[in-house]
């Protein structure tokens, strides 16, 4: 039985990400399983392209900066004393962190983007923010979900034993 993909089913893409010129982003080296139906497991534009489809069947989804992981926010630049860090740092490494005047939950992981003489420059923003993206995708595979992942609102792995 050839299921489509709808509300509550766990649905399984082969997928590729690059920029509007066709630069490679992310090579979708792993398939993508997610929860369809608006449970924010994936972006809602592309949930709403692939309503309705089959196994086998490909989207290719254009997106703006705002449909994906937003504009690029100035305000999440931050400047740091050198000190406060691990001696073995570099360009490149994250730390999780809150934004100024931040509570718990605004927490954001920040690239360290620079590291001046006694000053480190850290970056909040997704590496992707501020970027249009093409989302090509290949349906290999749709299935009920079970109860259990409908009323936690994202799928169960194998290796999960249920607990949350």
């Amino acid at each position: 039985m050839n299921m489509q993909v709808a509300r509550n089913t766990v649905v399984t893409l082969d997928y590729n990400v690059t920029n509007p010129d066709g630069d490679l982003v992310d090579a979708g080296t792993e398939p993508m399983v997610y929860l369809h139906g608006g449970y924010d497991d994936i972006f809602p534009i592309i949930e709403e392209a692939l309503q309705g489809k089959k196994i086998g069947e490909t989207v290719v989804v254009k997106m703006q900066p705002d449909e994906a992981f937003g504009e690029y926010d100035a305000d999440l630049i931050e400047v740091e004393p050198r000190k406060i860090f691990p001696r073995e740092l570099e360009v490149g490494m994250q730390f999780e962190g809150l934004p100024e005047g931040g509570e718990e939950d605004d927490a954001l992981i920040y690239r360290v983007t620079e590291i001046a003489d006694d000053k480190v420059v850290l970056d909040g923003n997704h590496p992707l923010a501020g970027m249009a993206l093409v989302f090509t995708c290949t349906v290999t595979s749709v299935r009920p979900a079970s109860s259990e992942e409908i009323a936690h609102g994202h799928i169960h792995g194998d290796d999960e034993c249920g607990e949350d």
